[in-house]
């Protein structure tokens, strides 16, 4: 029998996670299911049906332990409503400790309780020491399994939210970014941006998502246009390059009369080249000296009496057959001595 897997995402906007529900065959998209992870059961919405699932990366998909029901739904929304009340109380003991350069993130319960995890981030290079922290909250829920969890400043800003830096009500990675890729500053040079902080920074204190939307397509179209100063010819004369539309496909280009106008990329052709084939057109023939060359003329005449004229049938040339004299005569063997 074949597996039955599905795509499940445990946040509003998370990734999703393929689990192999042979045992509940009834799911649909929409549906809840609790499901075996890494950090124990969880509840899940399903996502996707997948039809032609990959091979697993570990081997086998992970089970899910059956569909999701009333009570389950009621018991994830009480844990939730608790986990505000358990962020205060972790923020609450880490200025007890004395715990400096953290900051509480959020909090989150499994669907029954039994796990806590604490989200937490800092700007302290060397890796933060938070076990007294943890031990602290475990005798605040000692029948819960606590977790203290390192994010980075990416992760804090989707779990926060807000106004993007673009101005935006809503930042992208609140609303529909799953994972992060990774940004390189490249991408911003290759669009054009300036290199300004406030202009290639998002809230996070890091490079943009965005500069990699539009990244692929300002690659491909770069390769095909002109750079800037290259002259080129247009229907309008020729002229110099002084921007380019990646996202268009078009060119600027100076005029010799100074006037600049845009032009799309089949409507330019590089100066550069038709100089190059104009200088091979006018240079005389390898094969005869002193200019004296009708190569040209007599491919021409070639070429035409190859052509049959139209209406005209051509006698068909009868095949001369061989003379007597030129037919070979089978050699006779010499006759042997008895």
């Amino acid at each position: 029998m074949e597996p039955f897997i599905v795509g499940i995402r445990f946040q509003k906007v998370g990734k999703v996670y393929h689990f192999d529900a042979s045992c509940c065959r009834d799911l649909n998209v929409g549906d809840y299911a609790v499901v075996d992870t890494s950090r124990g059961r969880q509840l899940g919405e399903v996502i996707q049906l997948v039809e032609e699932p990959e091979s697993p990366p570990e081997g086998s998909w992970k089970p899910v332990y059956r569909k999701a029901s009333a009570r389950d739904m009621v018991l994830r929304q009480i844990w939730q409503k608790k986990e505000l009340e358990a962020v205060i109380n972790c923020r609450a003991k880490a200025a007890e400790i004395g715990l400096e350069g953290v900051k509480i993130v959020a909090a989150e319960f499994t669907f029954d309780g039994q796990r806590l995890s604490f989200l937490y981030s800092t700007e302290a290079e060397s890796k933060l020491d938070t076990r007294k922290l943890g031990s602290a909250m475990r005798r605040i829920y000692p029948r819960t399994s606590v977790e203290m969890r390192q994010i980075g400043p990416r992760d804090v800003a989707k779990y926060l939210g807000g106004m993007g830096a673009c101005g935006l009500e809503q930042r992208c990675c609140s609303m529909f970014l799953t994972e992060f890729s990774p940004i390189s500053i490249k991408m911003a040079k290759e669009q054009g941006i300036s290199l300004a902080p406030s202009e290639i920074t998002g809230m996070c204190g890091r490079l943009r998502c965005c500069l990699l939307y539009e990244y692929e397509q300002y690659v491909k179209a770069r390769k095909v246009l002109p750079k800037r100063n290259k002259r080129v010819a247009t229907p309008m004369g020729e002229g110099r390059v002084v921007d380019t539309y990646p996202l268009k496909l078009s060119v600027v280009v100076e005029l010799e009369s100074g006037v600049a106008s845009e032009f799309p990329l089949e409507d330019v052709q590089p100066w550069e080249e038709l100089e190059a084939l104009k200088r091979k057109s006018e240079e005389p023939c390898a094969k005869h000296e002193n200019g004296a060359c009708d190569c040209q003329n007599n491919d021409q005449a070639a070429f035409q009496e190859q052509q049959p004229d139209e209406g005209v049938e051509r006698p068909q040339q009868k095949k001369p057959r061989p003379s007597q004299r030129s037919r070979k005569r089978p050699s006779r063997r010499p006759r042997r001595k008895k």
